[in-house]
């Protein structure tokens, strides 16, 4: 029977911690974060271990990270095969974990590590799910006002309540770590999927920080990209959007067409033209370039749809590890 503060368990104050880290050309970044996550995992008291996933960088970040393992075993490396993106780096990161309590942090310091303490303390009032919530941006005017417009627009649209201005920084349960490894499906959306799963889940507010060095991983194109994964792994709106306007087509092309009939029977002047002396002109063009725009659209919608069943249907691994140092599970090679 669950008790009424709804808290199954006694949560440790020493769980044992494990910080996922994914990297893409982050060799400027890495020594920056190093001294900061050694100064606040320390004064945990618990037992610590930082998974960095190299995601196929092309610059020296492995290197980088192999030199941090080499001077402190507890900096582990899992190196992908090439770049699977961002939500397939995290991925494969939780699947190696094996803390009570696994956090996801960025490399790029715009997500301050000194925040995990405040998240496991939240961890430790009985939440399985603490998330950072930002509450304020060092971005471009355009770039906060992309975030915010896509995060409102997600939160209208979702099927879920998948909490405003979120990212993936996060400290999550082991039991909420393994459901997320128990969903089979490719194209990612790791804090859609994190709040579909449920369990007891709280925010906490921080300042995002401007990067410590190098360039953003993820340019417009990019963040467009993992919107539109967003919306379309956990809304079917856009679907019922798509039927909506085609019927709303079909019934304005018929006022269209009766439109056309009286025109041409009772022969009166519309913007300065009778029927018969544009015949079927108008009415035919406007119709065609109206019902193939609403077609285009419609079969684009479908379409994105579609193209994530296909990838899904291929069962193909989300990642594929080409090497590992200090893990404790190295037969894990793809997921």
């Amino acid at each position: 029977m669950i008790p009424a503060n709804d808290s199954l368990i006694q949560r440790s104050t020493k769980p044992r911690l494990s910080v996922v880290v994914p990297c893409y050309n982050e060799d400027a970044v890495l020594p920056m974060l190093r001294p900061r996550l050694l100064s606040v995992l320390d004064s945990l008291g618990s037992v610590w271990e930082v998974l960095i996933v190299d995601d196929g960088s092309t610059d020296r970040t492995l290197d980088t990270a192999i030199a941090m393992h080499e001077e402190d075993s507890r900096f582990k490396i899992i190196a992908l095969s090439r770049n699977f993106g961002h939500q397939a780096a995290i991925s494969a990161g939780l699947h190696y974990s094996v803390g009570d309590v696994v956090a996801v942090l960025d490399a790029d310091l715009q997500d301050p590590p000194e925040v995990l303490a405040e998240c496991l303390n939240r961890w430790r009032d009985g939440y399985d799910v603490v998330y950072a919530i930002r509450k304020k941006r060092r971005e471009g005017a355009l770039l906060r006002a992309s975030y915010a417009a896509f995060y409102r627009l997600l939160k209208a649209v979702a099927d879920i309540k998948i909490p405003l201005d979120s990212g993936d920084f996060c400290v999550m349960d082991r039991q909420v770590v393994n459901a997320l490894l128990a969903m089979p499906e490719r194209n990612m959306f790791v804090r859609g999927m994190r709040a579909w799963s449920g369990f007891r889940q709280i925010g906490v507010a921080y300042e995002r920080a401007a990067r410590a060095a190098g360039a953003t991983k993820y340019p417009f194109l990019s963040l467009v990209r993992l919107a539109v994964d967003g919306i379309l792994s956990f809304s079917t709106l856009p679907l019922r959007v798509a039927t909506l306007l085609g019927g709303a087509t079909i019934l304005l092309n018929m006022l269209v067409l009766m439109f056309v009939v009286v025109w041409r029977v009772l022969g009166f002047e519309f913007m300065g033209h009778t029927a018969r002396e544009l015949p079927g002109w108008a009415g035919g063009l406007s119709v065609t370039l109206l019902l193939g725009g609403v077609q285009l659209f419609i079969l684009g919608v479908v379409g994105e749809y579609i193209a994530r069943i296909y990838d899904e249907v291929k069962q193909r691994p989300r990642w594929i590890v080409r090497g590992v140092l200090g893990v404790s599970q190295p037969e894990r090679r793809a997921e």
